[in-house]
């Protein structure tokens, strides 16, 4: 039976960005929302500013009067916590101070009904800590939403180790009639998407720090050729790097030191400098601080490979070898009809060399990075090597990243840049890096995501859910893994993890079986038949 959703007054306490953000959102799915601070005048500016904001969008033609003014009335400022006593559900978004929390909680239980749930906004607090002091903890639980929450899909919704499933299934039905996407996971540091996140901007910062590219073709490479939303680098210049490297020193930290998670110094000194971003006018980038746009200048250009010559001389024979079902939009711009003259015949055989999407132009193959550099495989096959990297989707993509050996001659390079501009690409050519960009990235998302899985901090599915809705990924990481191959992951990071002889890229377990059975994730009901056998034990929280 489909529980129903809670049927009475709301409290949110703090009235900062993310409090009054939440209150709208309360409010704009019928609820009357108590809105309360420690600091009235706070809490007065915050109803205030959204006052006027919804009466913008109202100028604007973007709202209908009617119904904002219906949405303001509902909520209400109180000065005081014993105002809160009539409310289902109470939402804390205070200060990330553990024991700021612990007391705030403790207060509202000698207050509110006992049939009252508790939630937290916290982002980085352990929800067990959290409720660890009251006398129901099984009434608490998290319910991370994502700035601007009006505007954000995903809520995590976070169960500490005392959390009721009772309470998650409530929070899991509220969540969803607020037309906001749910997804649950266990309180465990970073919950799910700071932790799985931390490759997309750390994999960025080392080829920084290795001075693969500058920023700007960096971010081209992953947003215009990988297909993310936008690039590492300019994300975390707008998200603020003290911000976004206090959760990766704060995750390291709560790893007991784990390589995988270990801060870049290259950030460090930023924050250092004071130069946080978007907000101070200068970061990765340099701003315009009143209009807050990227400046205009030849410097902040992405290096894009010039058009070869009218002379350049196009392959004379292209031959498909290996197995092409995980680039199917990479076939489809094989087989355009300006490519016919070629006779692309796509084969797969076992015994070819690499056997991952292959072309071989004249003398020189073209193949879908493997972690390992062009120039270690050419070495070993004695022929000219370049290296393609992963996208999303190859054929919408307006850029294809290239890498050549050392060894190869320009003619040979320009030969291959000149057949991909040919199928109306623009090329970033970047020098010879194990797995150049997306593929190393992609393939530590999936690392980190199937580690999530194995552990039992979520299931797959709300693992590609929270990432797709909350950081704006093209694919979920685990679906991108399937649709990759579990093998071609294993290997690109195995390669990565002998190149650098770092543990940073260990592959976890659950890939190295994924890999090996050549199996599909098929985890959903693991997770379930696990969370039946620990209700049929009388707790539905153990893990």
């Amino acid at each position: 039976m489909k529980t129903p959703p809670l049927n009475g007054p709301i409290a949110v306490i703090g009235a900062g960005t993310m409090g009054i953000g939440i209150a709208q959102v309360a409010a704009q799915a019928g609820h009357s929302v108590l809105l309360f601070d420690v600091s009235g005048e706070a809490a007065r500016h915050a109803l205030d500013n959204l006052h006027t904001r919804l009466n913008q969008r109202v100028e604007m033609g973007k709202a209908e009067a009617g119904a904002t003014q219906v949405l303001l009335q509902r909520i209400t400022r109180v000065d005081s916590l014993q105002a809160l006593a009539p409310c289902v559900l109470v939402i804390e978004a205070i200060i990330e101070q553990l024991e700021a929390k612990q007391n705030l909680f403790r207060q509202l239980e000698s207050i509110c009904s006992a049939r009252t749930l508790f939630a937290s906004n916290t982002s980085s607090l352990s929800i067990t800590a959290i409720a660890r002091e009251l006398s129901t903890p099984q009434r608490m639980a998290g319910l991370h939403f994502f700035n601007p929450a009006p505007l954000m899909k995903l809520v995590e919704i976070i169960q500490g180790l005392e959390t009721s499933l009772q309470t998650v299934e409530t929070l899991k039905v509220l969540i969803a009639d607020w037309k906001k996407q749910p997804v649950v996971c266990r309180s465990t540091p970073g919950f799910i998407v700071n932790r799985i996140a931390r490759p997309f901007y750390a994999e960025a910062l080392r080829a920084l720090e290795e001075q693969v590219a500058s920023p700007p073709t960096l971010d081209a490479v992953m947003k215009e050729s990988g297909g993310f939303a936008m690039g590492p680098l300019q994300l975390m210049d707008l998200i603020g790097h003290d911000i976004n490297y206090a959760v990766t020193e704060s995750l390291f930290h709560a790893f007991y030191g784990d390589p995988r998670f270990q801060p870049s110094l290259q950030q460090k000194e930023l924050v250092d400098a004071g130069y946080l971003g978007r907000k101070r006018g200068r970061g990765f980038y340099i701003y315009d601080i009143k209009g807050n746009d990227k400046k205009k200048d030849t410097q902040l250009q992405p290096k894009i490979e010039p058009k070869q010559p009218k002379g350049q001389k196009l392959p004379m024979r292209i031959r498909a070898t290996g197995n092409w079902v995980a680039l199917p939009h990479f076939v489809s711009l094989l087989r355009q009809p300006d490519l016919q003259k070629y006779n692309i015949v796509f084969e797969e055989h076992k015994n070819d060399r690499f056997h991952s999407p292959t072309l071989q132009l004249d003398d020189v193959i073209l193949i879908l990075t493997k972690g390992r550099t062009c120039a270690q495989i050419t070495d070993e096959i004695r022929v000219p090597v370049m290296q393609f990297d992963l996208s999303a989707n190859h054929q919408t993509a307006s850029i294809i990243t290239l890498s050549t050996a050392y060894q190869n001659t320009p003619q040979q390079t320009a030969k291959v840049i000149s057949f991909i501009q040919s199928l109306g690409k623009q090329v970033i050519l970047l020098p010879d890096y194990p797995g150049l960009l997306a593929m190393r990235t992609v393939a530590m998302l999936c690392n980190e995501a199937l580690d999530a899985v194995n552990k039992g901090i979520a299931n797959a599915e709300d693992i590609d859910l929270a990432m797709r809705y909350g950081v704006n990924y093209p694919i979920g990481p685990l679906t991108w893994g399937e649709q990759v191959g579990w093998k071609h992951i294993l290997t690109t990071l195995e390669n990565l993890h002998k190149y650098y002889g770092e543990s940073r890229y260990r592959p976890v377990p659950l890939l190295r079986q994924l890999a090996a059975d050549h199996a599909r994730l098929q985890l959903s009901r693991r997770h379930e038949d696990h969370k039946h056998k620990n209700n049929n034990k009388g707790s539905s929280h153990a893990r």
